[in-house]
């Protein structure tokens, strides 16, 4: 296990494989707990409202370690980090296995994956370099979403087999990316020695957000990135409650398969997006934006489940061209300004902001009771208009 700073900016690099193993194991984690901890509820007949309070407990965790994080990522060895957090998870998942609250290991769960993502992001600016930094995120994204196909799925079937089964899967994937992240070369900290009190700590990252946020390019990006995960998570519990009102299947497994197809089209995504776009042309990627908010609409409607797949691939193949392109520029454009740590620390609390509006939109919507294909059209067709309206700015600007 070499500690010396990698001279291979391949990516397909030793430190770039490891990377991406442990992102994979932790991410199959993270999606199959979900499906896991849902089926979990479900068996303890906690009301169909505080589904997304589960997710809500998860993204507030990304919100209040927003200001920490990123400094973390930056003044330490990235992969070290990284292995905490991993750790964390682990903790998480296992305490639910053990019977603790799952509202409570699921936070822990969000605590760790706060501390890990500025890291697992940061770290492709030191081990890729220019252009290669696109393709670099588009195999983190390949492999991130790979890891959301089988690990949603497998939550799902498990599940269904039996929930204590499936949660300990869960833990064990988190212990095999904890191992996978001692093969990361030990790189030297990108900000060493920064304070560690409370309010420089909190200043640096409210002058890194200001940076970002006045900046046309970075606020293009996460206004973008923000949007769209924004999007994601709500329609994976929108899947959730649409599948027995649409199709009458009232398993865990049906809407793991139909997010595994969203998860098979971003992959293909992110794949045309490494070949068609760079850091020169991102605009590029916007009409595929539009596209997914309208497909999200036509989706509601469906009341049979071919159309249903064929709809949420394409879907999928819109979000990975969206996205991958966005989250570059970000790395980019952060890595020479505020520190590729602290961009993405910014970047989670915009995504993590919008993930917990929507959801507690879409759980306020789901408690007073308006019907789950109406929440989908009105979802769909204000998230095309939003991007929209991006658009139009970002070429005006």
């Amino acid at each position: 296990m070499s500690e010396s700073v990698p001279t291979n900016t391949s990516i397909w690099s030793r430190g770039m494989m490891a990377v991406t193993a442990a992102q994979f194991l932790s991410a199959f984690g993270d999606n199959a707990l979900l499906f896991a901890t849902l089926a979990l509820l479900k068996s303890q007949f906690y009301p169909d409202w505080s589904q997304p309070i589960l997710q809500m407990v998860f993204v507030g965790a990304y919100i209040l370690f927003a200001p920490f994080v990123g400094q973390v990522a930056d003044s330490f060895a990235k992969g070290r980090v990284m292995m905490f957090a991993n750790s964390l998870k682990l903790l998480g998942a296992a305490s639910i296995c053990f019977g603790v609250n799952p509202f409570i290991g699921y936070t822990l769960v969000g605590i760790g994956a706060a501390s890990y993502s500025p890291a697992k992001y940061g770290i492709l600016g030191e081990l890729t370099t220019g252009d290669k930094l696109v393709k670099a995120n588009g195999l983190m994204e390949a492999s991130t979403i790979a890891a959301i196909l089988l690990g949603s799925m497998a939550g799902g079937v498990l599940a269904d087999w039996h929930v204590l089964a499936a949660l300990g899967v869960c833990a064990l994937m988190y212990a095999g990316a904890v191992i996978a992240n001692l093969f990361i070369p030990k790189l030297p900290a990108a900000r060493p020695g920064q304070s560690w009190r409370f309010t420089p700590m909190t200043a640096s990252f409210f002058n890194a957000c200001r940076v970002l946020w006045h900046n046309g390019e970075t606020r293009f990006s996460l206004l973008g990135t923000s949007m769209f995960w924004g999007a994601g998570v709500t329609l994976r519990f929108l899947l959730v409650l649409w599948v027995p009102t649409a199709l009458g299947i009232t398993d865990n497994a049906t809407p793991t398969y139909l997010n595994a197809m969203v998860a098979v089209g971003i992959v293909l995504g992110a794949g045309a997006a490494a070949k068609l776009v760079t850091l020169q042309n991102v605009a590029r990627c916007m009409p595929a934006g539009i596209l997914i908010g309208v497909m999200v609409l036509i989706f509601a409607l469906q009341h049979a489940l071919l159309p249903a797949y064929a709809l949420l691939f394409l879907m999928g193949i819109c979000g990975g061209f969206f996205v991958v392109p966005l989250n570059a520029l970000l790395q980019e454009r952060g890595k020479h300004t505020v520190g590729a740590g602290n961009a993405i620390a910014v970047q989670n609390l915009g995504e993590n902001a919008a993930m917990l509006l929507m959801l507690g939109l879409y759980s306020l919507a789901v408690k007073v009771g308006v019907p789950v294909v109406g929440i989908g059209v009105g979802f769909g067709g204000l998230f095309a208009l939003a991007i929209a309206a991006l658009w139009v700015w970002q070429r005006r600007r």
